[in-house]
């Protein structure tokens, strides 16, 4: 199932497509609500065979990451079963709030990846799939390294990517531009802003748009 696809499905108004996977974030009102929401989580996952993340956070939160990792994306799979995690929600009073959820990614910019990643997998404790370093926890950000044709002199060599619901992505660039940044480029939107602070360090705000 592509962003595409998802984004056209109706009755999925909870969830929202964040880099690679499809994203909710629900309020259950207290600690012991939120845990018990997603205890009736993992009954849904375990009687259709199919796994989210699950991330309780005080007070109330409750995040749930669905993707499929037999195509590396999202399924019709993905789609059927957050259909019943939002239904459970609702039965438990539970709020969502469908531009909460987020994804970080690490960039650096080298002329040899192979050169390099070696030492960020032994420092952060990684491992890699496909080129990129991930948390074998899937607790912190990938780290990802940009092929460069030439070094880069000019800016610095890492930046952070902030994978955002689409629909929040705008208000994200607002927010950071009011806060004292600048826009690098929106020549990439709706797929991805830079920006910049005022040292000139610079962030990405990206979608799935127009990939």
């Amino acid at each position: 199932m592509t962003p595409d696809e998802f984004a056209a499905i109706d009755d999925l108004g909870d969830w929202r497509y964040v880099l690679g996977g499809i994203r909710a974030h629900f309020r259950a009102g207290t600690f012991p609500d939120a845990a018990a929401l997603a205890v009736a989580i993992a009954d849904i996952a375990e009687a259709a065979d199919h796994h989210p993340d699950i991330d309780i956070r005080y007070p109330d939160r409750v995040l749930v990451l669905l993707s499929t990792h037999a195509t590396g994306g999202t399924s019709t799979l993905d789609a059927e079963v957050a259909r019943l995690i939002s239904e459970t929600a609702r039965q438990r009073d539970a709020t969502a709030e469908p531009v909460a959820g987020q994804a970080l990614e690490i960039a650096i910019d080298t002329m040899d990846a192979d050169r390099i990643r070696p030492f960020w997998a032994a420092a952060l404790g990684y491992r890699e799939r496909d080129g990129n370093l991930i948390d074998p926890l899937n607790v912190g950000p990938a780290l990802w390294f940009q092929q460069m044709d030439e070094p880069r002199t000019e800016r610095g060599r890492f930046h952070i990517d902030v994978d955002v619901p689409h629909d929040g992505a705008e208000a994200r660039v607002a927010a950071a531009l009011a806060a004292g940044g600048t826009l690098v480029t929106d020549e990439f939107a709706r797929s991805w802003w830079i920006l910049a602070d005022a040292d000139g360090n610079e962030c990405c705000i990206c979608t799935w748009q127009e990939r």
